[in-house]
């Protein structure tokens, strides 16, 4: 379903600790735009019953039914933009705009 790395694991650790949210799980979700461009978000959040439960690199994910399919195969990174300055960031295969990292 959804991958985090082994950086954006390290990352979501740090976070719950500073927040005291270490208890809890984290949601990804997603919308469509009407212009059809994807837009992410993330937080801490309880989980509901309908929740897709999923876990990845030790970290607890949540994910609504609704937001399933548009996330499915998706890996959430942690990196660095430019010297200094990192950022989370989202390869959703199924995002028309999405391109394959680089190797």
């Amino acid at each position: 379903m959804i991958k985090v790395t082994p950086a954006a694991a390290k990352q979501i650790l740090h976070s719950a600790k500073e927040t005291n949210t270490g208890d809890m799980a984290l949601r990804i979700s997603g919308k469509i735009n009407p212009d059809g461009s994807y837009e992410y978000g993330m937080g801490f959040d309880n989980s509901k019953e309908e929740d897709v439960k999923i876990t990845s690199e030790g970290i607890n994910l949540l994910v609504s039914p609704t937001c399933r399919e548009m996330l499915e195969d998706t890996v959430l990174d942690y990196v660095e933009i430019e010297t200094g300055e990192y950022q989370f960031i989202y390869f959703n295969p199924n995002d028309p705009s999405h391109k394959t990292p680089k190797e």
